[in-house]
C-alpha cells in the first residue's frame, strides 16, 4: 500500500473532510441532519415537512423492504395495493379512528376544475378503505384468513418534522389481516411483532424490546397494541414498529361478517402492523459516529469498496488487478470499485467512511508486489493485510464479524443506559440529564401515567413481556404496582 506523507497530514485532511458534521456531543440533532445531508440520503422539498429520498437513502430503504418482504411471504402473507384516497364518509364511520388522526389529515376537495361531491382524505393509514373492500371480499369461513400487506406512502400533516423520523409524507408497509377467532388474531399480532424484533436484531443490528402499549398509547380503535422499542445513542427511545390486535371494532363498524362452519353469521377478527422509513433514521442514530454513518453489512447498499492507489507508472497494472478482484467478489457481495481519477485516494477513503461502507480494500503497486491487499473496517478503523487469494473467504468472515460486533456494541450501550428502580426523584433527574431507559413498577392507572409525562416528558414505551415487576408499589404514586414499565423520552 502506498503511504501518505505522514500521520499529521492525514489527520488534517480527515478533519477537513468531516468539518461539516457537527460532533454528537455538541449538538446531536444537528449531527443527525449533517450526516443525512452530507451523505446525500435526502433533500428538503419546497413544502414544509416533505423530503426527496435520494438514491443512497432509498437504497437503504430497499434493503429494509427486501428483508422484511421475504419474511412476510415466508409467514404466508401476500402484497396488494389499495387507493391513496379515502372518502370522508368512510372515515367518519369510525369515530375513534377519525378523532385520532383528525389534526393530521390532508384533504382533497377539488378534482380538475370540479368541486368534489365528497372530500377525500389522503390516507394517514388504510384501515377505513381496506375494511370497505374486506366487507365485500369476505363471505364465508372459507375466505379466511386474509393475509395481506401493502407497501405504500401515507400523509400525516405533522407540525414538527425531522427527516426520516417524522415527516408529513413517509413510506411504510401496513399489514391488514382477518381471522375467524380472537385467538388466531392474537397469534398473528404477536407473530408479526416477533418478525419485526428478529429483523431489527438480525439484519439491522438493533436490539429491540418487545411489549404491549398502555391504553393511553395504543392505536386508536385497537383492542391491544404491541410494539418494539429501540434506544438511540442520545438516550431517547424510538418506536421501531407496531402490531395491533384490532379485535372486532372495525369489523362491526364496517359490517365485515362471514358465515362460519356452524352456520352462524359472525364478525371477523382483525390485525394491522407496520414499520416505516423511520427505520432509516434508527439505523443512523444507533450506529453512526462523528465521521458519519456506520452501516451493518446486511443493510449496506455497498458492503465493500475497492480503492486503487494509482501512480502514473503502475496505473494500468493496478487497475487490471482491482477490476479482476471486483468481478470475483461481485458474485457473492455488493462491491463497488471506485476508480474515479478526479479524486485522491484519501478523499475516497473519507467519502466511503462517511457513507458507512463496512469494509474498504486498498490496493497499490507495493501491495501487488507483495501479493496482498489492505482491508479496513469502518466500525473500528482496524486494518489488516490479506493475501490476494484469501480475500473472498476473509471478506465473508470479516463482514459477519462486523455484523455481530455492531449488534453486541448496541446491546452493551442499551444495557449501560438502562436503569431499574423505584425512586421517582432519581428517575426525574435521569430523564433530565442522562435519559436512557428506566424500568419501574407502575400502578397501571391512566392518571398516574399522564402525571409522569407532564412532569418528566417521559412516556411508557412498553410493558415488556415476561418481566417481573421490580417493586410492590408504583414508583410515582405509591399505589400497588401491577406491571413493569419501561419509561423514556422518545422521538
Amino acid at each position: 500500500m502506498e503511504q501518505g506523507s505522514g500521520n499529521s497530514k492525514k489527520q488534517k485532511q480527515n478533519k477537513e473532510f468531516v468539518k461539516e458534521i457537527t460532533p454528537k456531543n455538541v449538538d446531536y440533532s444537528q449531527w443527525y441532519i449533517d450526516v443525512i445531508l452530507k451523505t446525500k440520503m435526502m433533500d428538503y422539498a419546497p413544502m414544509k415537512g416533505f423530503m426527496a429520498i435520494r438514491p443512497f437513502g432509498f437504497a437503504i430503504w430497499e434493503k429494509i423492504q427486501e428483508q422484511l418482504d421475504r419474511r412476510f411471504k415466508d409467514t404466508g402473507h401476500e402484497n396488494a395495493y389499495f387507493p391513496t384516497f379515502i372518502p370522508q364518509s368512510l372515515l367518519q364511520k369510525e369515530a375513534d379512528h377519525v378523532e385520532g388522526f383528525a389534526p393530521e389529515l390532508a384533504w382533497v376537495t377539488k378534482g380538475g376544475n370540479e368541486i368534489l361531491n365528497e372530500p377525500l382524505a389522503v390516507r394517514p393509514t388504510s384501515e377505513a378503505i381496506i375494511c370497505d373492500f374486506y366487507s365485500r371480499w369476505i363471505q364465508s369461513w372459507r375466505d379466511l384468513p386474509v393475509l395481506i400487506n401493502q407497501w405504500c406512502n401515507v400523509v400525516r400533516w405533522e407540525k414538527s418534522t425531522r427527516p426520516f423520523l417524522r415527516t408529513s409524507e413517509f413510506l411504510w408497509q401496513e399489514g391488514h389481516t382477518c381471522h375467524r377467532t380472537e385467538e388466531e388474531a392474537e397469534e398473528e399480532t404477536l407473530q408479526m411483532l416477533e418478525v419485526y424484533r428478529e429483523f431489527l436484531e438480525t439484519e439491522m443490528a438493533i436490539p429491540a424490546i418487545a411489549g404491549r402499549k398502555t391504553e393511553r398509547e395504543k392505536f386508536a380503535g385497537a383492542l391491544r397494541t404491541y410494539c418494539v422499542e429501540a434506544l438511540m445513542t442520545d438516550g431517547r427511545a424510538l418506536q421501531a414498529g407496531t402490531s395491533h390486535n384490532l379485535g372486532q371494532h372495525f369489523a362491526k363498524v364496517f359490517d365485515i361478517t362471514f358465515l362460519d362452519q356452524d352456520d352462524q353469521l359472525k364478525h371477523i377478527w382483525q390485525t394491522s402492523w407496520g414499520v416505516s422509513t423511520r427505520l432509516v433514521g434508527a439505523l443512523i442514530m444507533v450506529h453512526g459516529d462523528d465521521r458519519g454513518l456506520i452501516l451493518p453489512p446486511r443493510m449496506a447498499p455497498t458492503q465493500v469498496v475497492i480503492v486503487p492507489i494509482l501512480s502514473k507508472k503502475e496505473k494500468e497494472r493496478v487497475l487490471e488487478s482491482v477490476r479482476e478482484l471486483e468481478i470475483q467478489l461481485k458474485q457473492d457481495l455488493r462491491v463497488k470499485l471506485d476508480d474515479r481519477e478526479e479524486y485522491s485516494p484519501g478523499w475516497k477513503f473519507n467519502d466511503w467512511e462517511m457513507k458507512g461502507t463496512p469494509v474498504r480494500i486498498e490496493v497499490g503497486p507495493k501491495d501487488l508486489d507483495k501479493g496482498h491487499v489492505v482491508m479496513a473496517r469502518r466500525d473500528t478503523g482496524e486494518k489488516e493485510f490479506v493475501k490476494r487469494e484469501e480475500v473472498p473467504a476473509r471478506l465473508k468472515e470479516l463482514l459477519e464479524q462486523i455484523q455481530n460486533d455492531m449488534l453486541e456494541k448496541a446491546i452493551e450501550f442499551r444495557k449501560a443506559n438502562t436503569r431499574t428502580g423505584d425512586d421517582y426523584e432519581e428517575f426525574k433527574r435521569l430523564m433530565e440529564t442522562e435519559r436512557g431507559l428506566y424500568l419501574a413498577p407502575w400502578c397501571g392507572e391512566d392518571d398516574c401515567e399522564g402525571k409522569i409525562k407532564d412532569e418528566t416528558k417521559a412516556t411508557i414505551r412498553c410493558l415488556p413481556f415476561d418481566t417481573e415487576v421490580p417493586g410492590e408499589k408504583c414508583f410515582a404514586c405509591g399505589e400497588k404496582a401491577v406491571a413493569a414499565a419501561y419509561f423514556a423520552r422518545a422521538y
